[in-house]
This record gives structure tokens, sequence and C-alpha cells, in this order.
């Protein structure tokens, strides 16, 4: 008998289950439980096709990143919105029937909000850590404000065959912002869970006119608010004949290679 609760382990805090699709879509919204679409792992290995859409994710969550279906740009999920950020930069929203190979969502209510200024990247990584809710181990994070100096990156859809994720991002498309204002969006994942998820922080930028966006590969928060919410649980929904993998195991050096890290 197929059973929507595939796996189920312990890693620290973080208690991971895998679903299938049909897990995905009855699975109640609940505080603090992240959704994610695929594996990091698949996606690193070529495999752009998803099943679950973006409508579904967000049925679960109002705040996320990914990418969509045929690795199409980078996602960025604000407010119960998606939107995609093409190769050349364009930001578009997405439609709800669009499929997507890897994403992750929550319902963001954030436990700390507090303001902050003239933060470069590294150090805002290290104010997030030090304000991160105890004991979570996953943090959803939204900082919204004025950013300088950004730079940000996308990637132009490959054709089928799919190449692996490292030969895309290797002709990767990135720009300088001077200075936007606009939302952070992304989460810190322990290194535990390498190869389903991304370890440490992934983060992507959307203006607040809706008109710039990216992975965020540098900036400096001139001033805004930092506000973080976490998360306990991650359900991870399995395409066909993708497994969950061995959590942990994946290769850190080619995770920071295609992540620009």
């Amino acid at each position: 008998m197929t059973r929507d609760i595939l796996d189920d382990r312990l890693l620290g805090a973080l208690h991971l289950r895998a679903l299938t699709r049909s897990g995905l879509r009855h699975d109640p919204v609940a505080e603090h439980v992240a959704f994610q679409a695929g594996t990091l792992d698949a996606l690193m290995a070529g495999r752009y096709d998803g099943d679950a859409t973006i409508g579904e994710l967000l049925r679960h969550g109002d705040l996320g990143i990914g990418t969509t279906q045929g690795l199409g740009g980078e996602l960025v999920v604000l407010d119960g919105r998606a939107f995609v950020v093409d190769g050349d930069g364009a930001v578009a929203p997405v439609p709800a029937s669009t499929a997507t190979p890897f994403a992750v969502v929550c319902r963001f209510a954030p436990a700390v909000s507090v303001p902050a200024d003239d933060l470069d990247l590294a150090a805002l990584r290290e104010r997030i850590d030090a304000l991160a809710p105890a004991g979570s181990d996953v943090v959803a994070v939204r900082v919204d404000g004025r950013f300088a100096g950004v730079r940000l990156r996308s990637v132009h859809a490959p054709s089928p065959p799919y190449p692996p994720l490292a030969e895309v991002t290797a002709h990767q498309t990135e720009w300088a912002v001077p200075e936007v204002d606009g939302t952070l969006v992304g989460f810190r994942f322990p290194d535990a869970t390498a190869g389903v998820e991304v370890p440490g922080y992934h983060l992507h930028l959307l203006s607040e006119d809706r008109q710039v966006g990216g992975h965020v590969l540098d900036a400096r928060l001139v001033r805004g608010t930092i506000a973080l919410d976490g998360v306990d649980e991650l359900h991870v929904e399995l395409p066909e004949h993708v497994g969950l993998g061995v959590p942990g195991a994946a290769d850190r050096a080619a995770i920071r290679s295609v992540e620009g890290g």
C-alpha cells in the first residue's frame, strides 16, 4: 500500500519528512513547518522537471525561494505571491499552474523583528545567527530595507537533455545594482541537510517595485528590519524517481560552486 509519508528521520532538532505529491496536497498547513518540492541533489544532477506546482506550494507558505520548471530562473515568494527572475534579470509573476523542481516555502510568522543598519552580507549573516530563535536549526529570513552594492545572478533556461546544474551556473548572468529598496528572502539550513537543501544561507532579493531581483551574491544592508521565523519541520515532496538521498552526504564544495559562495 502506498503511503504518503515515505520517510521520517531526525536531524538535530529538525524533523524531516518526505512526502509523495498526494501527501503535499493533503498535509495541513501548520506553524513552524517548511514545505519543499524536490531536493538540491536532484537539481544538481539536472532534474529540472517537477510535479508540484507553485499554486500547491502557496497553499502551504507565503515566503520562500527556489526555481521554476526547466530551471526557468530564480524564484522569490513574498507576501503570498510568486515571482521569477530570468537570465536577463527580468522579473515576472509566476502562474499558479507552473511546476517547480525545487522550491521551499513557509508560512512566515516572525518571532524576531529588529532594526539594523550598515551590515555587509557576512555581518548580516552573523547578526541573524545571533538573533535566531532558540532551538531552531532552520531559520526563515526576511530583511526589508535599503541595500547597496548588490550583486545578483540568474540563469537562462537550458534545453533538454538537461546538463548538470554546475554546467548551467558556469554560464550564469550576473549584474550589479548600486542601491535598491527591497526585501531579502531566504533560509538558513543546518549542514546536516546538505543535498536535501543548501546548507547555510540561501538568499534571493526582490525590489519594492518588483522590477529587480535574483539570487544574492553580495549586498550591504544600509538600513532596514531583520525578521526571523524558526522552522521545526521540513516536509519534502519527492517527484517520481527522486529519492531523499542521505542528508548531509553532499559535496559541499560543489554546492558552494553552484551557489556562488
